[in-house]
This record gives structure tokens, C-alpha cells and sequence, in this order.
């Protein structure tokens, strides 16, 4: 059987650079060589595209650019290639799909989806329409509002507000929420920009960095509670994962907890009721579809710690790959390797690229 050719683009322009590298790594590792013809492509910080040749572990650790040559996506539907730079020419690689294994803004935001889209393409993961608005919080709340789909409160400006009435929205943010409270960039993943503001000084603080990552700023209440995560596979015909708890080595799980403090873990399954469960993998079916998510996506919940209320966080649509990432744990808890996961996504991407429902 003839080799379909994979492209995998990592890295990347967002804060989340380093995240999508060890990502790319990782699902480079779980291709099937027998199946796949695996072309790396590096985006750098600056936006150099990249096509890359050296060992796989270099990506990891960022030492991968003197592997590398010029690159670029063609956006010519008629050629479905990557353009390489060779002796000062272009030379046309035909590729069957991409994974396109970047993180946060100018990756996972639509950006990348909608150039494939251009290109005709097939890619993995979701759409320009549910990565925008998943990757935009606000956004995401609109539609989960609009769902009844219970969460935390919450209050947003944009910067035009954080400049001319800063004191009106702190206000406001005191009166809706009350301390403590989470100042979040709307646009940004990872924990990158996030801070927990327990008064007045704090909040301020808060938002201006968060104002630093995106041009609106969102504010929730802060619930005391668990934090659980939930995985969904598929285009229309959807599966869910079963449910697993996120156990932060700090006060919240913030960037530095996440990929940096060896102490935080996760727990699969997580040791909760099965009722909660259940409502978890409900609601994370209901937000797939509501947000129109296709191929992969992974579902962020809190589970209020007196009322036992399941809240839901968010969606997200790339959601990462490194060695401690949630997602492919929750599938090899029911079975599937990563390797067989990666064969599925790839199958969704083809599937829907072909109108297949599948």
C-alpha cells in the first residue's frame, strides 16, 4: 500500500511555541513509519517556515533550525504541496495531510485551517469556525450560554475599556464576581497570561497582563472545586472518553504547573461518582457539536467542591501532546495507543475532507 505523506507543523509564533514542539515530537514518535511518509515543518518564532530533517528529539529541544531549509505551504489549490527552496528554486512536495500541531494564537485560533482550507488541504482537528471561537473564551461562553451549559460567572472588556474605564469595569468585576477571582487573555492557552487577583492592587495587576496576551480580557469567579478533563473523537459520529482529574502542584494549574512542577499529576480515571461523570461526557458531546469541533478536541470542566455542581471551563480545540498531556492518556485508558489514535485522526481528516460522515 502506497504511503500517505504527513506533514507536521510545529511551532509556531504564540507563547505557546515550546508546547507545540514537544507536541510535534510526540506525535511524530507515534506515526506508523509503515504507514506515513513524515515531512517535520518548523514554524519559528519570527514566522520562518521551515521544512526540517534531523532527529526527531531535536524538535523537543529546540535545537532542530540548522536541520532545516525554507518552506512554505502552497496555497495553490491545484498543486496540494509544500514548496521547499532548493538551489534558490521551489520545489513542489505533494502531501496527502497535515497535523498541524501548533498551539494557541496563529495555529489553533483558525489562522492555519483556514490557509489549508485555501489550499484544499485535508488536515486534522477542527475547522476555521470552532477553532476561532473556541480558541476565543468569550466567544466559547456565548455559545455555551446560548446551550445552557452551566459555568462559572463571568465579565470581559476589551482594551479601549481597560484604557478610558478601568475603575467602572473593576467595579463591575467587584460587584458581579467578588474576590478571588481569574483575569484571563480570551485569546490564549496554557495558562499563559493568567493570574488569580484576591483584591483591588491584585485584580489592576491582573489586568494589564492579561491585556499583554490578547486585546479583550475575560474575568470568572473562582470556584472551589476539582478540575477534570473529558476527550472527544470524531466528526459527527462522536466518542467520548471516560473522565480524568488534574491534581496541580500549585494554586491553580498555571503554565509553570503544567509543564515545569514535577508534583503536579493527573488521575485516570478520576475517583469521582458516576453520575458527574456522566453529566462531564454529556456536556462535552453538547459543546462539540454546538461549537461545530470535528476530529479532536478536549473538554476542560470544574466540579464545584460543597454543591458538587459540574461547571464547564472550556474547549480546546488542539488540544497538547506532550508526555504529561491529558488527551491520548484518556484514550490509552480505553485502549487506544497513541499510535491508533494518531491512524484515526488522520482517517477523520481524510473523512471529512471527502464529506464522509464519520
Amino acid at each position: 500500500m502506497q504511503k500517505l505523506t504527513v506533514a507536521v507543523i510545529f511551532g509556531g509564533q504564540s507563547s505557546e511555541h515550546e508546547v507545540s514542539c514537544m507536541s510535534a515530537t510526540n506525535i511524530i514518535s507515534a506515526l506508523d513509519y509503515d504507514k506515513y511518509e513524515i515531512i517535520p515543518v518548523g514554524i519559528t518564532k519570527t514566522g520562518n517556515w521551515r521544512i526540517y530533517h534531523g532527529p526527531t528529539e531535536y524538535i523537543k529541544t529546540g535545537n532542530w533550525l540548522p536541520f532545516s531549509a525554507e518552506a512554505a505551504i502552497s496555497p495553490d489549490a491545484s498543486k496540494k504541496c509544500l514548496l521547499k527552496m532548493v538551489g534558490g528554486k521551489y520545489k513542489e512536495i505533494p502531501i496527502d495531510v497535515v497535523i498541524p500541531a501548533l498551539h494557541g494564537a496563529w495555529g489553533e485560533d483558525g489562522t492555519i485551517q483556514g490557509l489549508l482550507e485555501l489550499a484544499q488541504i485535508p488536515y486534522v482537528g477542527c475547522g476555521v469556525l470552532a477553532s476561532a471561537v473556541c480558541m476565543d473564551k468569550v466567544y466559547t461562553k456565548l455559545i455555551a450560554k446560548a446551550a445552557k451549559i452551566p459555568m462559572a460567572k463571568y465579565v470581559w472588556c476589551d482594551g479601549r475599556t481597560l484604557d478610558k474605564e478601568k475603575e467602572k469595569f473593576m467595579k463591575q468585576v467587584e460587584r458581579k464576581l467578588g474576590y478571588p477571582c481569574f483575569v484571563k487573555p480570551s485569546n490564549a492557552g496554557s495558562s499563559v497570561g493568567i493570574s488569580k487577583a484576591k483584591n483591588r492592587e491584585e485584580l489592576e495587576k491582573a489586568l494589564y497582563l492579561a491585556a499583554h496576551y490578547d486585546r479583550k480580557v475575560i474575568v470568572e469567579e473562582a470556584i472551589e472545586g476539582r478540575e477534570m478533563e473529558c476527550a472527544v473523537l470524531g466528526n459527527e459520529d462522536i466518542r467520548v472518553s471516560g473522565v480524568g482529574e488534574i491534581l496541580a502542584a500549585a494554586e491553580f494549574y498555571d503554565y509553570d504547573a503544567k509543564y515545569n512542577n514535577a508534583d503536579s499529576r493527573t488521575v485516570i480515571p478520576a475517583d469521582i461518582d458516576a453520575e458527574s461523570v456522566e453529566t462531564m461526557r454529556s456536556i462535552a458531546a453538547k459543546i462539540y457539536r454546538a461549537t461545530d469541533a470535528a476530529g479532536l478536541a478536549r473538554v476542560d470542566f470544574f466540579v464545584e467542591k460543597d454543591s458538587g455542581r459540574v461547571l464547564f471551563n472550556e474547549l480546546n480545540t488542539m488540544p497538547g501532546f506532550t508526555s504529561i498531556s491529558m488527551y491520548p492518556m484518556l484514550w490509552e485508558e480505553k485502549g487506544v495507543t497513541k499510535t491508533e489514535l494518531m491512524d484515526c485522526l488522520i482517517a477523520l481528516a481524510l473523512a471529512r475532507d471527502n464529506g464522509i460522515r464519520a
